[in-house]
């Protein structure tokens, strides 16, 4: 059966794919998306919750790109929390908790409101390759669809293993068969393969646990949203999640089960989160802890069904059971499903270029856990790049590669092409080195000119950033040449307990104090009469831009020197090993990663500076 030939084929429906064939058909590429089931697009196969700490940056880049999942967690959130506000602006994070079966269909009925994208439900076992180039796929039923590019956004479906105890079977995700066929395809192309390994709590009823046992812990009094689009609004009302922990009982309970455990018994070969250990990993790294924490999140709105974050495992399930009982809360608590581990293929990252086009393959293009990556926000941005990448390449437009200057999103893809991953990789502040740069207000500064230039973020949305930008300069223009009354000054300063002044003083330099915020001045007639008139984001963007100036400035001339490197480019076919100047390492990685400039060359793990200046005299700089 021949389907019929599209622009784009994406292989997989989960966040990544997604993203991936909204943004191409957006864009104008006529996109075929096709899934083993059609009911589980979107499904959120892990916790129901989008964003965290370097994540809510992600989900808000994605935005201001024009991408959908942050307007999808805004219609279907029940909880919103802006994480770290302790901190500096740079660590703040949303996070939303979501209802899980509302933000499937949503995005389900977002994808079928979409011009120029077709659906069909089968499994794919192989990928159509015609000299050197993806042209389209075989399905399990042989159907035949042919396209000028290919996106897999496989998930945890390649020669998945589901593990609980000492039973294992095949699945992609409980209760959903796995998929075969195309690593074997990929090996014999040359691809190289390897296993990874996830995990999942139980989900118990909502309706046998006592939350008077537990610590409530309730959304923000005044939550925000994800979505700079004025599409979607912050919740009126929301739903709270509990805290209670584990406790010696339930380690001991826990440890009893370990010789049934996958995890020690040489069941299970691939490497798991390090930054999302099971419980079982948890009692055994950090044997002096006497409890660990457990989130106790509700699935949506209405249903009874509860999510037991923090204790992903793949214990036996009478031995899940037995320990959940000893948690506070949790003494009567009846199991919906046991919690399991699961083993996947991915492929190293390294075998793609930046664009998450394979190296091996034209045309071809991996994103989200294919790449070794964990996280619904990590997959949706690869889905995201890989589908603007693919209609940029059909279409013979350039490229579109976000620098690690300008978003999570960059970091995130510069780490797994140039340094690879042998472990699921998650998203960190700590992994940016510009992240007072990037942080998740300004995403929308930072990405949605680009995401208009490229025909994914609409009219709307640019005309609502220029009046952000208009409203943030005549801000900032009026704290820089108007004076704050000396009286006014030191009756603010009294209240927090600050040195008082003499002499009037510019109000940018007021704002200047720790202990000084715009919220304190708002009441000050002047100021008050100016804010009014401002949107509340461009309030928050002028006072970040005061707070942060000198340092943002240093972050812009650190990247300005390392943008040097990245004009330096580097010949596709250039044989490394013929610099002998160079480390056995250095040309072994720079043979390996290819990279197209001295700037992508220098981020590569095992080059140092030394190799760099070889480079550098090399090419004659």
């Amino acid at each position: 059966m021949f389907l019929g030939e599209y622009d784009i084929i994406v292989v997989g429906a989960g966040h990544a794919g997604c993203e991936a064939a909204h943004a191409a058909a957006r864009m104008g590429s006529r996109v075929m998306l096709v899934t083993m089931n059609m009911e589980t697009i979107a499904r959120m196969s892990c916790n129901p919750a989008m964003g965290g700490v370097a994540k809510g940056q992600i989900v808000r880049e994605i935005d201001a790109l024009g991408g959908m999942s942050g307007i999808i967690t805004d219609k279907t959130m029940i909880q919103f929390r802006m994480l770290n506000r302790s901190k500096g602006v740079a660590m703040w994070s949303p996070r939303a908790q979501s209802d899980r079966w509302r933000f499937a269909e949503t995005w389900r009925l977002t994808l079928e409101n979409t011009p120029n994208l077709d659906f069909f439900q089968d499994t794919v076992k192989e990928i159509i390759v015609i000299n050197g180039t993806a042209q389209g796929v075989i399905t399990g039923m042989g159907a035949e669809i042919r396209s000028k590019a290919v996106i897999l956004t496989n998930g945890t479906f390649l020669n998945g293993l589901i593990h609980i105890g000492s039973k294992n079977f095949g699945g992609g995700r409980m209760g959903e068969s796995a998929s075969f066929g195309i690593t074997g395809q990929l090996e014999n192309l040359g691809f190289v393969s390897g296993r990874m390994k996830t995990g999942t709590p139980p989900r118990v009823d909502g309706r046998s646990l006592n939350y008077d046992a537990m610590e409530e812990q309730k959304g923000d009094e005044q939550p925000a949203k994800f979505s700079f689009s004025r599409e979607t609004h912050a919740l009126k009302q929301q739903r709270s999640c509990h805290i209670t922990y584990t406790n010696s009982a339930v380690h001991d309970i826990l440890r009893e089960g370990f010789a049934e455990s996958p995890m020690y018994n040489g069941s299970i070969q691939g490497l798991g989160p390090r930054y999302c250990p099971s419980i079982e990993d948890k009692i055994n790294r950090f044997a002096e802890r006497d409890r660990h924490q457990v989130f106790v999140e509700p699935e949506g709105w209405d249903t009874i069904e509860v999510y037991v974050n923090g204790f992903s495992t793949s214990l036996p399930d009478h031995v899940q059971l037995k320990a959940l009982r000893q948690i506070p809360g949790f003494e009567k608590a009846k199991v919906f499903r046991p919690g399991y581990a699961i083993e996947y293929d991915y492929f190293p990252p390294t075998q793609l270029n930046l664009t998450l086009e394979t190296k091996l393959i034209q045309n071809l293009y991996f994103a989200g856990q294919i790449n070794g990556t964990t996280g619904y926000e990590e997959a949706a941005c690869q889905g995201l790049m890989a589908g603007i990448n693919a209609h940029q390449k059909t279409q013979e437009k350039n490229a579109v590669v976000l620098g690690r200057n300008e978003a999570y999103i960059g970091v995130l893809i510069d780490d797994l092409v140039n340094k690879g991953t042998d472990e699921p990789y998650r998203m960190f502040t700590s992994r940016a080195e510009y992240r007072i740069t990037l942080r998740q207000d300004n995403a929308d500064e930072r990405l949605t000119p680009l995401g208009y230039e490229i025909g994914l973020a609409s009219e709307t949305r640019i005309r609502q950033l220029e009046t952000k930008i208009h409203d943030t300069q005549s801000l900032l223009h009026f704290f820089e040449n108007n004076n704050i009354a000396v009286e006014e000054a030191n009756c603010l300063l009294a209240d927090k307990n600050g040195t008082t002044i003499t002499e009037k003083q510019r109000y940018k330099k007021f704002l200047l104090r720790p202990e000084i915020t715009l919220t304190d001045i708002a009441n000050i007639s002047e100021v008050n009469e100016l804010l009014i008139n401002c949107q509340e984001e461009a309030a928050q963007a002028a006072e970040n831009h005061i707070k942060y100036e000198s340092y943002l400035k240093k972050e812009q001339e650190m990247a300005e020197k390392l943008q040097r490197l990245e004009e330096i480019k580097i010949p596709a076919q250039f044989d490394f090993h013929k610099l002998t100047s160079l480390s056995k390492e250095s040309r072994e990685k720079l043979h390996k990663i290819k990279p197209v400039t001295l700037g992508q060359a220098s981020r590569i793990s095992g080059v140092n500076p030394a190799d760099i200046s070889v480079l550098l005299v090399y090419f004659g700089r």
